[in-house]
């Protein structure tokens, strides 16, 4: 696990974990270079895993992030730039204030129709897109879906 003082790639600084899941850690962090706050994504292999089977998942990650990048809609979060360090690829993406939908259902209990309705088209918006652009989500699941603060 990475010290809130590492410096990812010579430019992003990590400040603090934003979420962790099966296949990494997201951080909150600072692009030294655009003096802009992002949110970075840490692929963490599954411990054990053979070099040739943690070769063949970081080349996924890498033509994933890249085809994601590819996604234009303000209803998915934008991939900025991926890049190799301690030997696998992190992905830095905008970082969105906001919570998850797993979160807001938790705190909130059932949501009127109309916020249902509003979430789902821009889930819809969001998948059509990655779609058209070759990408394929694999998890969409409430802890994935993020609702930002506006």
């Amino acid at each position: 696990m990475p010290a809130l003082t590492t410096l990812i790639s010579d430019r992003y600084r990590l400040t603090g974990e934003l979420g962790r899941g099966g296949m990494g850690v997201v951080w909150a962090a600072y692009d030294e270079l655009l003096h802009r706050a992002v949110a970075v994504k840490e692929l963490n292999f599954p411990p054990g895993l053979a070099t040739e089977e943690r070769e063949r998942l970081a080349a996924r990650t890498w033509r994933e992030a890249r085809a994601v990048a590819a996604v234009d809609t303000p209803a998915a979060v934008r991939v900025f730039d991926v890049v190799e360090h301690d030997g696998r690829p992190w992905i830095v993406m905008e970082l969105v204030p906001g919570r998850t939908l797993t979160d807001t259902l938790r705190e909130r209990g059932a949501l009127p129709t109309g916020e249902v309705a509003a979430v789902g088209l821009a889930l819809l918006d969001a998948l059509s897109a990655a779609h058209s652009a070759g990408v394929l989500h694999r998890d969409v699941k409430p802890s994935n879906v993020l609702l930002a603060e506006d």
